[in-house]
Parts: C-alpha cells; sequence; structure tokens
C-alpha cells in the first residue's frame, strides 16, 4: 500500500483509491451520491482531504453488510458538517441497522426455503406464490400472475345515467 507522508493534507483521486481500495469509478460515484466531496484545483482535478479515506473505510463497510448506499448517505450527513465517523458513530448506527439487517436475514431464509418450491412450480402467480406474495397479502384484491398498476378507466356516456 503507497504511503503518503503525513505533510501530505489532500489527496489525488487515484491516492485515495490505492489506498482505500475503492476504484476510482466507484469514488466517483460516492461522490456523486453526496458520500465524499472533493475540491477542485485551478485544472480542474479532484483533491480529497484525508479524513476521505475514513469516510470511504465507513461506506464499504456499510455495504459489506447490506446497508443501502441512501441510508448510509443519511447517516452520515446527521454527522456535524466535515467529520469523519468513528468507533462511536459506527456503533450507534450498527444498532439501529441491526433490526433492519435482521428483517432482511429473515426474508432471505424465506426465501432460501421456498425457492426450491418455486423454481419446481414454475407458476410464478401472486395468488399462490410465497415469494410474491407472502401470506397472501395480495390475494384479497386481486388475481392473477402480474401486479399491475390500478388504472380508473375514463368515464363513458354508457357509465352515465
Amino acid at each position: 500500500m503507497p504511503q503518503i507522508p503525513e505533510k501530505i493534507h489532500e489527496l489525488t483521486v487515484g491516492q485515495l483509491s490505492a489506498r482505500s481500495g475503492a476504484a476510482v469509478s466507484a469514488l466517483h460515484f460516492y461522490e456523486a451520491k453526496g458520500l465524499i466531496s472533493s475540491r477542485r484545483t485551478s485544472g480542474n482535478q479532484r483533491r480529497y482531504s484525508r479524513d476521505a479515506l475514513r469516510r470511504v473505510a465507513f461506506v464499504r463497510a456499510a455495504q459489506r453488510v447490506g446497508i443501502p448506499l441512501a441510508t448510509i448517505r443519511k447517516a452520515l450527513a446527521e454527522l456535524p458538517e466535515e467529520r469523519t465517523p468513528n468507533r462511536e458513530d459506527w456503533a450507534k448506527l450498527s444498532e439501529v441497522w441491526r433490526s433492519e439487517l435482521d428483517e432482511r436475514i429473515e426474508q432471505l431464509g424465506r426465501l432460501r426455503d421456498h425457492l426450491t418450491d418455486c423454481i419446481g412450480c414454475g407458476c410464478l402467480s401472486l395468488e399462490n406464490c410465497v415469494l410474491s406474495n407472502p401470506d397472501d397479502v395480495f390475494g384479497e384484491r386481486i388475481t392473477g400472475s402480474r401486479l399491475m398498476p390500478e388504472r380508473r378507466r375514463p368515464a363513458t356516456r354508457q357509465d352515465t345515467p
């Protein structure tokens, strides 16, 4: 891993990529999504402050456990401006995210348990499918193999008295 001298306070996108392990394209994506920020030089090159390394590490760790980027962005936005997440922040956030992850684990377990049945059945019917329609929540409202948006049909002369 390339070492960055302590006297350097800003990193190029290549340096940030090399140190964080994130691809340059991922860093640009994170910046576009508001997860990290940079300033532009007079030559229009990105420069990241050293704390971007910790923010990228935070984002990647959260992504690895399945936290959506929108949720990560919201968490970062709640931190005081320019402050990077620390161990205490991670502990608080992981506590909040635990219930969301537990719910996803439960859904994945249900998917795993019923996947063979679904493939074997092949119906993909919302009326009967335990994957697409768990607990038959749509069965009371609609029938058929697809969930179509309900449309109001325009009134015609035959409809009016």
